[in-house]
Formats: structure tokens, C-alpha cells, sequence
């Protein structure tokens, strides 16, 4: 399971330019059961989504096809984990 952390890299005036085709690239995700949540950071410095991917080289081809990464608007940090406690509604993405 990986927590991707967004950084903005541009001013907020061009990630909203952006964010519709970020949100389409998202729901994308969700229809292929990549993500399961996903939004921004407060402050709105950048954003986080939480995927149940195993295969980190996967996720890196995926997130390379984000408008946010082509066009330089956000930088990415992928944080792999391992969950071990969860809530049960959650047992469908953990196992």
C-alpha cells in the first residue's frame, strides 16, 4: 500500500488551471481500483492520495501519466506501508 504526498510546484492560480484534468486522471484511477481516496492538503499546499497498489514501479508509471506530474505542477513522494491494524469496512483493500 502506498500514501502518495503531493507538492505544489506552482502557484495555486495554475494547479486549478490544472486540477479538472487532475480529477479526471484520478477517477480514472478509482474506475482501475488504483486509489482509494485521494485530496488536498490543509493548507493547500498539495495533496494526498492512498492507493492499495503492491508494485511501487506500477504506481511510478501511473502517477507519470498525472497532468500534475507532465506539466511540472506538483512533485511527488511515495510512502510505502504496510498495514497492519485497519477498520474492517477497509479489509477489501488491505488483503
Amino acid at each position: 500500500m502506498f500514501l502518495i504526498m503531493l507538492h505544489y510546484q506552482q502557484p495555486l492560480d495554475i494547479v486549478d488551471e490544472y486540477l479538472p484534468r487532475h480529477r479526471e486522471f484520478l477517477q480514472l484511477g478509482y474506475d482501475k481500483n488504483y486509489f482509494i481516496v485521494s485530496g488536498p492538503q490543509t493548507p493547500r499546499v498539495g495533496g494526498v492520495v492512498l492507493s492499495q497498489l503492491t508494485d511501487k514501479a506500477q504506481l511510478e508509471n501511473i502517477l507519470k501519466e498525472d497532468p500534475f506530474y507532465t506539466a511540472g505542477i506538483a512533485e511527488y513522494e511515495i510512502i510505502e506501508f504496510s498495514p497492519v491494524k485497519f477498520h474492517a469496512d477497509f479489509a477489501s483493500f488491505v488483503l
